[in-house]
């Protein structure tokens, strides 16, 4: 049975066989985690492998009965798909932060140049890989050094998730998404849709994801196209969206992540 991974994360790189990798920090150590056709495969390449990356499971069963059956039926040809959550909170929060206010593939070249400048690099399974600077490395930057790599624009924010971080890590780290995304708003610079993408990237839980995202609304569209969807401006679509779950977390949480994965996906 084949694998279907979400690979919206932009630290996910791709190579010409088809295969995806990235490295993630957990609190043990770095990993490498890849997938290819024969499935997924984590290395720990740094530290110990006492915590391991731990992946979330979506099921289409789950998908709220009153979405549009389009959208429904397109879901549901994803089949089951996993998607890791990301082990280290400071590099969600640092995803989020450089995806502000561009489009998705100029943050995908910001993270992976911030990264590979600032970051660690390893060895991962058709070449190196990078994970993002510490908060300590971050604080020490100069003004020309953020400017260099395309984080000019970030600077105030990354420094003041940074100190905020190291101050609040532990107590942040026990939370469940919805409480995480409401914590998070009170780094200055943070507001509730990139403290809600940090909060949904770290726990693995759309429960909390800011569900009116542009990202959201594209691949909707695309995967039922003949649906009278709100247009991009019309702020009807995060209620339109919500409802269909209703109270139902889950079915809110696997209808929001199998679209997101729709978008962004290897099997």
């Amino acid at each position: 049975m084949s694998t279907v991974l979400t690979v919206d994360h932009p630290a996910w790189h791709t190579y010409e066989d088809g295969t995806r990798a990235r490295a993630v920090r957990t609190a043990s150590g770095i990993w490498t985690v890849s997938h290819d056709r024969a499935g997924l495969h984590l290395a720990c390449v740094d530290g110990s492998e006492d915590v391991k990356p731990e992946f979330v499971t979506t099921d289409p069963a789950q998908l709220p009965p009153t979405a549009p059956a389009a959208l429904r039926e397109g879901l549901a040809e994803l089949g089951v798909t996993r998607r890791l959550a990301n082990p280290w909170l400071w590099d969600a929060i640092t995803t989020a932060i450089l995806r502000q206010v561009v489009r998705a593939d100029q943050a995908r070249k910001v993270y992976r140049t911030w990264c590979s400048a600032y970051g660690t690099t390893v060895e991962g399974p058709q070449g190196a890989l990078a994970v993002a600077p510490t908060p300590a490395v971050v604080l020490d930057l100069t003004d020309e050094q953020f400017a260099a790599v395309g984080a000019k624009f970030n600077r105030t924010a990354l420094t003041a998730a940074a100190t905020h971080y190291e101050q609040h890590h532990i107590e942040w780290e026990q939370m469940e998404a919805s409480a995480l995304a409401a914590a998070l708003t009170s780094i200055p610079r943070i507001g509730p849709w990139t403290a809600a993408a940090a909060a949904t990237d770290y726990t693995g839980d759309f429960y909390a994801y800011p569900h009116d995202d542009l990202a959201v609304r594209t691949w909707a569209a695309k995967i039922a196209p003949t649906y009278a969807w709100p247009d991009k401006k019309d702020k009807r679509f995060g209620p339109l969206w919500t409802g269909w779950a209703g109270s139902d977390r889950t079915a809110l949480h696997t209808l929001t992540l199998a679209t997101l994965t729709w978008g962004a996906h290897a099997r």
